[in-house]
């Protein structure tokens, strides 16, 4: 936690803005430039309460969002020089909510109305914190032993400390939630169970299989998904071995500092795109140099050799032209520029899909991407049974996530 002097000096460094740019840029739309002068005047309850009017994840968003690509990267201060320390700022506040017990004020009274929320991730939990604190009786499903999805199960105990998001989501439960853990949907249950002794039934459990990028080898012994690794653990030994991560998000940084740390020989990331396209947080790729991790950017993986398992790649190196009627620089193969490397493990980290096993049993109206379809009140083809999140294509970071679930409380809230 920041020492008390250091919050003064980054809070007095705010200009205080009446246009409120970083708030525009935070997609939940958190009230910046108030919490932080209630900050100024040594008000951290206030300060706390502001916040909480958009937001139950103050220490975790201020700790792992990508603040220069949201609300810091539209801080005036950042226009001639460093901007406003936003992220580390509303740590500081979750984090002293926290220590001294700071509660959630729940807003309106038990209404008797009883909701089922599948999925602990930041959608889920989100959701079901606004419709506890709007009076409804809520219950949270989720499969695995513990609560947090994709924040417990997808982002390294580096990037977030897991008991601070332990002392967070008791801090939401404390509302007056139910859990069920270790209870899966299409498995233990379905949603005509839930339909029959609830009133309506939210879907937030995400959309966590790696999407693969059908090259030849790409079912060879050694091909791997991030997001599987992050999420089951399951890890090969890495020890004296060399390991190609393929993509440029944040799921590509944390799987690749994970093996770099798990004793890899060599990791590379492969990213086609120029590094300042990488989509990841600035800090985190800078991390990911620090620890020894080697980029190789404009390039991308074309095939995978070996006869059982791994044992080189293909890569072709790409040029960024300019796509026809946009300044959009998009990356072309350059022609007879393969090279290849030795290798003993890859692992595809190029985005994210549904799990179509489980979404193509729920009797749902999906998109062409596989996506659960909803209608402007978050609402599926059943009649109330929402959805959001990942699930429904919401941009896969935690902010985004949870402004969907947030959101979607409001719109159940005037259904229901």
């Amino acid at each position: 936690m920041l020492d008390i002097n250091d919050v003064k000096n980054k809070a007095e460094y705010c200009l205080n803005c009446k246009a409120k740019p970083c708030t525009k840029g935070c997609p939940l739309g958190n009230n910046i430039p108030d919490f932080i002068k209630c900050i100024k005047e040594e008000r951290y309850v206030d300060a706390f309460n502001v916040l909480n009017e958009t937001t139950v994840f103050e220490p975790i968003c201020g700790r792992i969002c990508p603040h220069f690509s949201q609300c810091q990267g539209n801080c005036v201060r950042g226009l001639k020089g460093d901007p406003v320390s936003i992220g580390e700022l509303e740590a500081f506040i979750g984090d002293m909510a926290i220590e001294n017990g700071w509660k959630i004020k729940k807003d309106l009274k038990n209404n008797n109305k009883k909701i089922a929320v599948v999925g602990s991730g930041p959608c889920g939990l989100t959701c079901s914190a606004f419709l506890a604190r709007k009076g409804y009786n809520v219950t949270i499903f989720e499969k695995h032993k513990k609560l947090g999805g994709l924040l417990r199960y997808g982002i390294p105990e580096f990037r977030l400390e897991k008991n601070i998001l332990d002392k967070q989501i008791d801090k939401i439960l404390e509302l007056g939630i139910k859990t069920v853990t270790n209870k899966e949907l299409g498995k233990d249950f379905t949603i005509e169970d839930l339909q029959e002794e609830y009133d309506a039934v939210f879907l937030a459990f995400g959309a966590n299989i790696s999407r693969k990028m059908n090259i030849p080898g790409e079912d060879l012994d050694g091909v791997y998904g991030g997001n599987e690794l992050l999420e089951n653990k399951n890890h090969p030994d890495y020890k004296n071995k060399k390991v190609a991560v393929i993509g440029g998000g944040n799921v590509a940084m944390d799987v690749s500092r994970t093996i770099k740390k798990l004793g890899a020989e060599k990791v590379y990331v492969i990213y086609r795109r120029a590094e300042e396209q990488m989509p990841a947080e600035r800090k985190e790729i800078l991390d990911a140099k620090k620890e020894g991790i080697e980029f190789l950017f404009q390039n991308n993986i074309v095939k995978i050799n070996g006869k059982n398992k791994v044992e080189t790649i293909e890569c072709i190196k790409t040029e960024l032209v300019k796509k026809e009627g946009s300044d959009r620089l998009v990356p072309i193969d350059i022609e007879n520029s393969n090279y290849t490397i030795d290798m003993d493990y890859i692992v595809m980290s190029v985005g994210a899909e549904a799990d179509n096993k489980i979404t193509s049993k729920l009797n749902l109206e999906l998109n062409k991407w596989g996506n659960i379809n909803v209608d402007e009140n978050y609402m599926t083809s059943k009649q109330n049974v929402f959805a959001g999140g990942d699930i429904v294509g919401t941009n896969a970071t935690v902010a985004c996530a949870a402004r969907n679930g947030r959101d979607a409380a409001e719109a159940i809230s005037k259904v229901i």
